[in-house]
């Protein structure tokens, strides 16, 4: 198609897509225009239309965000000898559009920019980019407002990983422009004379200084562009882009880069007094807000920059925590939570015990420390005052919407984060002590009024926020507390709230010397809040469960009452309005105080709980098969989950072994007849992971009979679960000799089923969870029975199913198949494993070099690079089993990828780093490489295609290329 051609179906395209009423025809037109910025064509149409004076905005805006991309993504589709009549267009195209669009002309810079990230300086011409923009700014002064959009960008786009630009050559890119730092500020600085342009040469300067480039801050103390910035922060119209620079030159002088806050110190005497005196504005009720959040911004920079020297406590320090408490008590959350991250930074450092170590002895590290804390003191107090009101229910809270409502809890949480900084400075009790005063202050005001819970709702969402910093034995608040949480209405937040609590100081509970004596009080108040709402129910089950656990010894005693507490709120007899979950509490606390009774005690417990569980199944059961496979498995697992917490919780291995046998013909049922459900199997499975994992060897016969059901259905049904299952067991039995017959049968049943299952990258994709739960068994096989795994016949067809599975794209199976091989290639290490190397070797060694060269498939673009770390351990793991032959294999590899997509340079690189690993190095120092490699293979999909179809990843056996 012509030029011209291209260019009016452009047009008609970008027509369709803004003005068609048909969405079919719309979209149509989107996905041609999509695939249109993918051609090489796009380049020339895109600067046609540009620079043609007929161009509606639509088509303008379309085309110079295809030339952004086009430069960013695939500069390198073009010959060396266009990049001159590119750059010379885009630069005529910048002077074109200096007024505007904006969108257009941001859009003409970005591309400007990129391409200078693409393109070394001294084959930019006239010095490099910024050379050549001071001097097109001395000749044509009328298009300053576009190269100063183009200033702005230049330093952003060194860090834009949207540039398909080779790690090194960004790199360079950087250094091109710190050395021209001062170049770019006296362009900046002549710009000054412009009044209209202070704004834009203000955002300019903000965005060089987020280089971090070391100018010495005696220099920039007095630069024009600092004063400039720092006298605009009192103007009367506050000037956003000022604040940008104050913000950015405080970051800049905490910066390593820049030579930290000592060499900086001259700046920073500049910076702080001109934010200090901007603090009279935060409660100027004149200012807008937008102004009033600009100031705290300065303010909060200041706290996280400079915390370390705010610790010391001197007298100006205090000037600045004073204004951030200032900041906190402002009324927009929004604001004040700007200062959180100080607090806790701050917290941080009082509190650590080696952030004093300049101050000598041990002796002297501590009383400054000390000295430190007594300093901070007041400020944390003032702190707990301001932020605990913030927590409580707004009064339309029933009508907020669910955006809304989980912002609330957003804000709450955070809150007590602040709390428990707090707590960390002051002490849990003396932190305490103040938000008593607050919760009698509320109850005060409560009344009998429902409307009026919500102060001492927050009041008590504070004082459980810090149960983790109060003293399990503290003697005068929490006594108090305990007695005002019964005199409370019952409505249904503060419900929710008061048993939040109880479970919160379960431990206080315990060790208090007038905590058990508290614990009816409490049980009645849960067994309130289980029959008043959903959430209060939530929390009830959840406190009685904390209960259970750290009161289990107390409890013991009163087994009978535990009991009849469960029967009221799981089997129905009271109105329980807790999910199937949060009855799941309630049976994990009746099992934790069983595992504290005698072995005979805990026996007969178990079997009291297990049979009130187990009554509702056996009646599905003695109605018939019919019946039982047409159940909802809802109906099933509520139970089944039930047993599955009894196993996990019950720490007694021989009662939970007879059980499991008492309840072996219930569960043979259900896994006979509903095998082909995934969520009853699941759950059921479950259950015996648990029980195996507490009986152990106690389980007997059980685990014989369990084996060969689990083994039978998977080639049936193949629920992953099974396999799952079969993990645990191995990691039981697997070196129990008397086992030994059982495991072998199961795992090549299991295993040879799943690799016929797995027969290339298509059902690995449609069957993650079996591909996952198949390798982590098969890893368990490596580590607990390796003598009855590597010898058979299936090991080598497992090892040819992981080579088909490494690129899968499922997190979970990929990881498990790379942790596979790599376990194989470190058996070594095992001593288990270490007489099976010549087996393992037999298997891997033929298979090398397609191994090898999978797995750099999987760096340079077959897997996402969120899985780098896994995948070079792999290949670590294997070059360090066979040293200089499997260098040879990536070598090998790595020389399949044309040379336009890899230099040879990066070859070297990445094999000298994974040389060096397998010898020995610290292995972090193959990640770079290996990121650069994989960087560079992925810098575009044009790249990413020519690799992937050289290295072809699904190929196992791919010949050499003679």
């Amino acid at each position: 198609m012509q030029s011209m051609e291209l260019q009016n179906t452009v047009k008609e395209a970008l027509n369709a897509l803004y003005h068609h009423p048909d969405d079919a025809v719309r979209m149509q037109a989107d996905r041609w225009l999509q695939d249109f910025q993918r051609t090489i064509d796009a380049w020339q149409v895109a600067d046609n239309l540009l620079h043609d004076a007929t161009s509606n905005l639509e088509t303008l805006i379309f085309c110079s965000q295809t030339l952004r991309s086009k430069v960013q993504r695939d500069f390198e589709e073009l010959p060396s000898e266009a990049f001159r009549q590119l750059r010379d267009s885009l630069n005529n195209l910048l002077k074109k559009f200096h007024k505007g669009p904006p969108i257009v002309r941001t859009q003409i810079s970005i591309a400007v920019a990129a391409l200078a990230v693409h393109v070394p300086a001294e084959d930019w011409g006239d010095g490099g980019i910024v050379n050549s923009l001071r001097d097109e700014m001395n000749s044509h002064p009328e298009y300053i407002p576009g190269f100063l959009e183009l200033l702005t960008v230049l330093p952003e786009e060194a860090f834009n990983y949207k540039i398909a630009a080779r790690p090194e050559r960004r790199r360079h890119f950087e250094k091109e422009l710190t050395s021209q730092m001062e170049i770019a500020l006296n362009i900046l600085t002549a710009c000054l004379n412009i009044s209209e342009l202070k704004e834009q040469v203000l955002e300019a300067f903000a965005s060089w200084l987020r280089l971090k480039h070391g100018i010495p801050g005696s220099v920039l103390a007095t630069h024009p562009l600092v004063l400039t910035a720092l006298s605009s922060l009192n103007s009367d119209i506050l000037s956003e882009a000022s604040v940008n620079v104050v913000s950015e030159l405080i970051h800049y002088t905490a910066s390593g880069s820049s030579g930290g806050v000592s060499i900086q110190m001259p700046l920073i005497q500049v910076i702080v007094p001109q934010v200090m005196s901007l603090q009279a504005q935060l409660r100027d009720s004149s200012k807008d807000e937008e102004d009033v959040k600009a100031i705290a911004r300065l303010f909060a920079d200041m706290g996280d920059s400079y915390v370390e020297l705010i610790a010391t406590g001197s007298n100006e320090a205090m000037m600045i925590v004073n204004a951030l408490l200032e900041v906190a008590s402002l009324p927009e959350y929004d604001i004040a939570s700007m200062t959180f991250n100080f607090w806790h930074s701050l917290q941080v450092i009082l509190t650590k015990r080696n952030s004093n170590i300049s101050f000598g002895d041990e002796a002297s590290i501590e009383a400054e420390r000390n000295r430190r804390l007594q300093v901070f003191h007041q400020s944390y107090e003032s702190l707990v005052s301001l932020v605990s009101s913030r927590v409580q229910y707004p009064q339309d809270y029933q009508d907020l919407s669910y955006e809304d409502l989980k912002e609330f809890k957003q804000t709450r949480y955070a809150v007590a984060d602040v709390l428990s900084d707090a707590a960390s400075v002051l002490g849990g009790d003396a932190t305490l002590q103040i938000l008593y005063m607050k919760l009698v202050e509320a109850i005060s005001c409560c009344g009998n009024e429902h409307n009026e819970w919500r102060p001492a709702e927050a009041a008590l969402f504070c004082i459980r926020a810090i149960s983790n910093y109060v003293s399990v034995v503290e003697a005068n608040v929490m006594p108090q507390v305990m007695d005002l949480l019964s005199k409370l209405p019952h409505q249904a937040q503060l419900l929710q709230t008061v048993c939040l609590i109880i479970g919160a100081y379960s431990k206080w509970l315990d060790a208090a010397l007038s905590g058990f004596s508290k614990l009816p009080l409490v049980i009645d108040i849960l067994m309130s809040g289980m029959r008043t709402s959903e959430d209060s129910a939530a929390a009830a089950a959840l406190a009685f469960r904390h209960i259970c656990d750290d009161c289990r010894k107390k409890l013991c005693a009163y087994c009978k009452q535990l009991f009849h507490i469960y029967y009221t709120a799981v089997n129905g007899e009271g109105s329980f309005k807790g999910s199937a979950e949060d009855s799941l509490h309630l049976v994990e606390a009746l099992s934790m105080v069983i595992t504290e009774l005698p072995p005979e005690s805990a026996k007969d417990a178990l079997e009291e709980l297990c049979s009130s569980i187990v009554t509702p199944l056996q009646e599905v059961i003695n109605q018939g098969p019919e019946v039982l496979e047409k159940k909802h498995a809802r109906e099933l697992t509520v139970h089944i989950d039930r047993f599955a917490y009894i196993f996990r919780y019950v720490n007694h291995p021989g009662a939970v072994a007879d059980a499991i046998h008492r309840l072996w013909p219930i569960f043979k049922a259900i896994f006979d007849l509903r095998a082909w459900d995934m969520r009853t199997m699941e759950s059921l499975c479950r259950a015996c992971k648990y029980a195996v994992r507490t009986s152990g060897r106690f389980m007997g016969i059980t685990i014989g009979a369990m084996l060969e059901e689990i083994q039978g259905l998977y080639q049936q049904h193949h629920q992953p679960c099974f396999l799952y299952l079969s993990s645990e067991v191995i990691k039981i039995f697997g070196s129990e000799p008397s086992c030994a017959s059982y495991l072998k049968n199961m795992i090549e049943a299991l295993f040879k089923h799943t690799t016929c299952l797995l027969t290339n990258i298509k059902e690995f994709t449609t069957r993650p969870d079996i591909a996952d739960d198949c390798f982590l068994l098969a890893s368990r096989c490596i580590r607990y029975c390796p003598q009855l795994f590597i010898p058979s016949a299936v090991f080598p067809a497992l090892v040819d199913c992981s080579m088909i599975g490494i690129t899968v794209q499922h997190r979970e199976a990929s990881n498990s198949v790379l942790t596979f091989l790599s376990d194989i290639f470190d058996l070594a290490k095992s001593s288990k494993g270490e007489q099976f190397l010549s087996i393992r070797d037999s298997v891997i060694i033929p298979r090398g070099a397609s191994i090898t060269r999978i797995l750099v498939a999987a760096l340079a673009g077959a897997l996402p690079s969120s899985r780098l770390e896994t995948v070079a351990y792999a290949l670590l793991a294997l070059t360090r089993a066979y040293g200089m032959q499997a260098l040879e294999w990536a070598k090998e590899s790595v020389s399949l990828i044309p040379l336009t997509a890899v230099k040879e340079v990066e070859r070297s690189r990445f094999l000298k780093a994974l040389s060096d690993a397998a010898s020995g190095a610290d292995v972090n120092a193959l990640m770079v490489p290996v990121e650069e490699l994989s960087d560079v293979c992925r810098r575009n999909r044009t790249v990413q295609e020519i690799v992937q179809g050289a290295l072809k990843p699904l190929e196992l056996n791919m010949l050499p290329v003679s």
